[in-house]
């Protein structure tokens, strides 16, 4: 195994532990209104988490063997946003937070 390969099944297993939701479970979140309305966005369109979510959904789905080089890059992206983000978690009860909203678009529930 070449140390390349080390790399990439370390980022494909940090993103399994990182991304707690299951695709149905996220499919279903990313429908949501709340969702919908946090995140950055151009022009007001779709938030780049958003569009991250429904990215996670196909990973998760896509065999291991079947993940492209820019996919595993994604999922380091991913990865490292959670990790990020965990660390900014406000005081208090998060359960209906923009925090917590952006994390789950990101495949993470931190409840």
């Amino acid at each position: 195994m070449t140390q390349q390969d080390d790399g990439r099944d370390k980022n494909i297993r940090d993103f399994k532990e990182a991304v707690n939701m299951s695709p149905a479970a996220l499919e279903k979140w990313l429908e949501t209104d709340e969702s919908k309305s946090v995140g950055q966005s151009k022009n007001g369109g779709e938030s780049v988490g958003h569009a991250s979510g429904r990215r996670i959904v196909d990973l998760q789905r896509t065999k291991k063997g079947d993940l492209s080089d820019e996919d595993v890059a994604h999922m380091r992206k991913v990865t490292g946003y959670i990790h990020r983000h965990l660390k900014q978690r406000p005081k208090g009860d998060v359960a209906d937070t923009p925090w917590r909203y952006s994390l789950m678009n990101w495949g993470h529930d931190p409840l």
